[in-house]
């Protein structure tokens, strides 16, 4: 018998603070993957940078009185999710400040490289 080969996905993460009802779904979807046996990268971008940082993300909410998106970062990594961020040029990161999820600082070369290996490829 042959086994199904894992499909790998890179979810691209791009909504930040400014947009915060579209900051829940990109790691409910990566959750949803990773417990159909997917391996899911969340790579966080630009603005969504932002929710790596432990105060944002756990004040920030997608919907008023709803759970913080940490609440949805922390069921993605107890799923097996992977968890990168950018490094952005000429920004200062305080590691002290960064969630304990993240996995990894990455460039954007990494991504690019990402992009041409994964099976699939979402923007969230």
């Amino acid at each position: 018998m042959t086994a199904t080969p894992v499909q790998r996905v890179l979810v691209l993460v791009s909504s930040g603070p400014s947009t915060p009802a579209r900051c829940a779904a990109p790691f409910y979807t990566a959750t949803l993957l990773a417990c159909m046996e997917a391996e899911v990268t969340l790579f966080l971008s630009g603005e969504a940078g932002q929710l790596a940082i432990t105060e944002v993300a756990e004040n920030l909410r997608a919907v008023a009185g709803g759970e913080p998106i940490r609440h949805f970062i922390q069921q993605a990594k107890q799923a097996g999710v992977r968890i990168l961020l950018c490094r952005a040029p000429g920004v200062t990161l305080e590691p002290e400040r960064l969630i304990p999820e993240l996995d990894e600082i990455a460039s954007g070369g990494e991504l690019a490289q990402m992009i041409l290996e994964y099976d699939r490829v979402v923007s969230l």
